[in-house]
């Protein structure tokens, strides 16, 4: 993920194997110089980190030439090198003042499922307070409650939906109140599962009546559903039922027969399949490859009043992130996220997300990527999901989609910080995509909107 490579390695991504995240395996990390290999020990060796990694970026934003550098000179050298020529000392004096948080207790509020990884596994692992946070992340029981103690700022921020900050700023469902995404918590991780005692109804034209349940209206799991749904020939408003329950519940509703089928995170896909309920008919990333379904989001009030404390979140998240993004850390991941006081899930189950799984028909199936994390937060995904509110009748009237998508998702802001981090955002905000083979440009949205055969008119 070249998100992640880090600009004092000539070979090497960031957070592989060793105690600090940055090399395959301990007899590496231990040939390492200290440049960028030992454990963070303190905030001031912490910033250093920052800074020179910033520095060494913008010398050599081409990785070829960074790459024939470091082999020649090594990496203790490089900084040497840096240090004759700009002030690094003072530089990291000025950079840790700056980022000094208004506010270090802070609670973020959270939903128990994997999409909610990076901000989990912050707490218990320690990248809040590597950042200089104290923060309290709090199990929450729906995505309203979420919505509406982030509102009440009883939460500093939350783990929210990825449509959910932009429906808040539209005033969809509440009161209009500016939101904002820094980060995407996941990509990918979600699948459709039905019923055990639908195994013969796999072609979705025979779905006509099914109850489904899906997380909340305003969501990229009720969005994908009716994607998926239409493009069969469904009219997901008339053909099947759609119901809006909390992720921890939709098994329970399974079991109990109250509905046939959901489009949930893989967590609750692969309990369903782990209690003999249901069995996997399609991963989310058969749909749409690289989608985001979760957001790390704040409110503008509170971005506005701690900066500091934000960039802070922020980059914890992002951290995080990084380190979810190797397949080598899931296995830590999913123990240190499966108390009761976080995921409240087997770690058997939570390995099985994050790796290889069973799919509930007899096979098992070894998919790294079935859930990814990525943080940046391109602003044609909020263009999509835009698309998909107009298209079914969420947003009435005209839309002006560039506007929104750039008040709500940061992604100037967070390629900045992301860059003081060392690490490599993308040049643009905006990128084409496929969803089941249809390609996405987000710069014809009304097009895309009018193409559909199935969709509320306006």
């Amino acid at each position: 993920m070249s998100t992640f490579d880090n600009p004092f390695d000539s070979d090497r991504n960031l957070r592989a194997g060793c105690i600090c995240g940055q090399h395959r395996s301990a007899a590496e990390h231990e040939q390492a110089t200290a440049l960028h290999c030992e454990p963070v020990e303190s905030q001031e060796k912490r910033y250093e980190d920052v800074v020179a990694s910033a520095v060494m970026r913008a010398m050599f934003p081409q990785d070829v030439a960074r790459r024939a550098f470091l082999k020649s000179v090594g990496a203790s050298t490089a900084l040497a090198a840096l240090s004759q020529f700009f002030p690094l000392k003072t530089a990291t004096e000025v950079f840790a003042q700056a980022g000094t948080p208004e506010k270090k207790d802070l609670k973020v509020g959270f939903i128990p499922i994997t999409c909610a990884t990076p901000i989990i596994m912050a707490a218990p692992m320690g990248f809040y307070s590597k950042h200089g946070l104290n923060v309290e992340v709090v199990k929450t029981a729906g995505w309203a409650v979420i919505r509406d103690k982030t509102i009440n700022k009883e939460y500093d921020a939350a783990h929210m939906l990825a449509p959910m900050p932009i429906a808040i700023s539209l005033g969809l469902g509440a009161n209009a109140i500016p939101f904002a995404v820094p980060a995407i918590e996941n990509i990918n991780g979600q699948g459709i599962v039905l019923a055990a005692k639908h195994k013969d109804k796999r072609d979705p034209k025979d779905w006509k009546g099914l109850k489904f349940a899906i997380p909340f209206d305003y969501s990229m799991h009720n969005y994908l559903l009716r994607y998926y749904l239409a493009e069969h020939g469904l009219d997901p408003d008339t053909d099947v039922q759609l119901r809006s329950v909390p992720p921890p519940e939709m098994v329970a509703n399974l079991r109990a027969d109250n509905i046939d089928g959901f489009l949930a995170p893989d967590n609750i896909c692969q309990r369903a399949i782990y209690d003999g309920v249901g069995f996997m008919h399609l991963l989310s990333k058969e749909i749409w490859d690289g989608h985001p379904c979760c957001s790390f989001a704040a409110s503008r009030e509170f971005i506005t009043s701690a900066p500091n404390s934000f960039a802070a979140l922020t980059r914890a998240i992002v951290d995080a992130t990084a380190y979810a993004s190797k397949a080598e850390n899931r296995k830590q991941i999913a123990e240190a996220i499966a108390p009761a006081n976080y995921i409240n899930a087997p770690v058997t189950v939570l390995e099985q997300v994050l790796g290889t799984y069973a799919d509930g028909l007899g096979g098992v199936k070894t998919d790294a990527k079935r859930v990814d994390f990525d943080p940046f937060p391109w602003q044609s995904f909020a263009v999509w999901m835009l698309t998909q509110m107009k298209r079914w009748g969420q947003i009435k009237g005209d839309v002006d989609y560039k506007a929104v998508a750039e008040q709500v998702y940061l992604a100037t802001d967070t390629k900045k910080l992301m860059t003081e981090m060392g690490l490599s955002p993308p040049a643009s905000a905006y990128k084409s995509f496929a969803v089941m083979g249809k390609t996405f440009d987000p710069a014809k949205p009304e097009d895309y909107v009018a193409s559909f055969k199935i969709r509320k008119s306006s």
